[in-house]
């Protein structure tokens, strides 16, 4: 896997691709470094690749089992120290699922999609990142 960063100006916009495809990702840095707003920052990133490395398994797992998914939506928050580097130290996802889902299935499913099959999930562990989720259903 690789990926290119081009600069986009005399600050710090860079546009992101992949050789995996064709989507380009706008990032940016923060305003004390010169940001201009004008994409994600890469702490943003790392939230972004949990949350959908998750949900991506959780999906497929419930698709399995055959529950009925209307939606699915997710939200990640994440907690970060105050000393430089400021890394993540606690990230929580929040499923929330739509549809005839059974609950537990869909709490056994959450935990094989969390704990064991995402790669982003074990990268942050590994790293001493506490990592929690939980489930609404809506």
């Amino acid at each position: 896997m690789k990926i290119q960063l081009q600069r986009k100006n005399e600050a710090v916009h860079f546009e992101a691709s992949s050789e995996l495809s064709d989507v380009k990702v706008q990032i940016d840095g923060s305003e004390s470094i010169g940001g201009e707003g004008k994409g994600v920052r890469p702490m943003e990133l790392v939230l972004m690749a949990l949350g959908s490395c998750s949900v991506f398994d959780l999906h497929s797992i419930l698709k399995k089992q055959r529950q009925e998914i209307v939606d699915i939506q997710v939200n990640v928050e994440g907690k970060r120290r105050e000393e430089i580097p400021n890394i993540f130290t606690h990230i929580h996802i929040t499923f929330t699922l739509i549809g005839k889902i059974d609950e537990e299935k869909a709490q056994k499913a959450a935990e094989l999609a969390v704990k064991k099959y995402c790669s982003v999930h074990d990268m942050l562990a590994a790293g001493g990142v506490d990592i929690t989720y939980s489930i609404n259903f809506g």
